[in-house]
């Protein structure tokens, strides 16, 4: 029997080590002489093509501005698809986040100059910022969209870089705003906050609440943590209306949504401290 060389067949693993410590290093002219070296003895290697990944995002390191949003859209195309899969393949959980950071913020960064479009929503700083784990910025970025708080999309934004910067009491406010314009946002970030206390709601309010099964129940979400009881729509709009944004609403009275999501809008950011000028009328 062939007696194992222990040197010889850790030699890939050696050499592999070599091109993930170039990378931590964010220096891409030795990380592409190292992985040279790997490719080259062992051209083969199950982790080349996310290395070789990894090592082409360093070298395309650019803070030239995007001209515009196609230009946004094919940068964050590649560093989405190509590069955080392979982050995720060939680097530990726990400094996946950290090695990427740099890159989402250089994509911010460059995406700076590009306004916010509904059809191309997006394609804007805010996202990428909250994707840089940089609240900060990303509230900065969504403050420059205009009349933010009516946009769905910018106000999921803020929504959740409130929350991660302040905590889930901060981010109320947003949160039931949220609920009301957009449902489907609402249920999405909801998922992405991994809040144990808002997926505890969440599972009573899945157990309890007669609606029609679809995600457009999460309009009366905020209901359930303003008071927790009378689980129709009926019911939960007067819990809105006692609890949050104080209007008068009657059992039987037929009650237009928009209006009483404007009257919530207008009580709670008055809390907040919503850009809204004193006396400033919504509608």
């Amino acid at each position: 029997m062939q007696q194992l060389d222990i040197f010889a067949d850790s030699r890939d693993v050696m050499l592999r080590n070599d091109v993930l410590e170039r990378l931590q290093q964010r220096d891409a002219t030795p990380a592409r002489a190292a992985l040279m070296r790997l490719t080259d003895e062992y051209p083969d290697d199950e982790a080349s093509p996310a290395l070789a990944a990894l090592v082409r995002a360093l070298e395309a390191g650019s803070a030239a501005p995007l001209v515009d949003h196609e230009a946004f859209a094919q940068t964050h195309r590649v560093l989405a698809n190509e590069v955080v899969p392979a982050a995720q393949r060939v680097l530990s959980r726990q400094t996946v986040q950290a090695w990427l950071a740099p890159l989402w913020r250089s994509l911010a960064r460059r995406a700076a100059g590009l306004a916010f479009r509904a059809a191309a929503e997006d394609c804007h700083a805010a996202p990428v910022w909250l994707r840089a784990g940089d609240w900060e910025s990303a509230r900065a970025s969504v403050e420059g969209i205009e009349s933010w708080w009516r946009i769905p999309a910018p106000l999921a934004w803020m929504t959740d870089a409130r929350y991660r910067s302040e905590g889930l009491d901060a981010a109320w406010p947003l949160l039931a705003e949220l609920a009301w314009l957009a449902p489907v946002r609402f249920a999405a970030l909801l998922s992405g906050l991994g809040d144990a206390s808002l997926d505890a709601l969440r599972r009573r309010f899945d157990a309890g609440f007669a609606g029609t099964g679809d995600v457009e129940d999460f309009m009366w979400f905020p209901a359930l943590r303003a008071r927790g009881k009378q689980w129709t729509p009926v019911g939960a709009l007067k819990i809105l209306g006692s609890a949050v944004c104080e209007v008068s609403i009657r059992l039987a009275e037929k009650v237009d949504r928009t209006t009483v999501g404007v009257s919530i809008f207008r009580r709670k950011f008055r809390m907040v401290g919503s850009p809204i000028r004193q006396g400033f009328r919504l509608c």
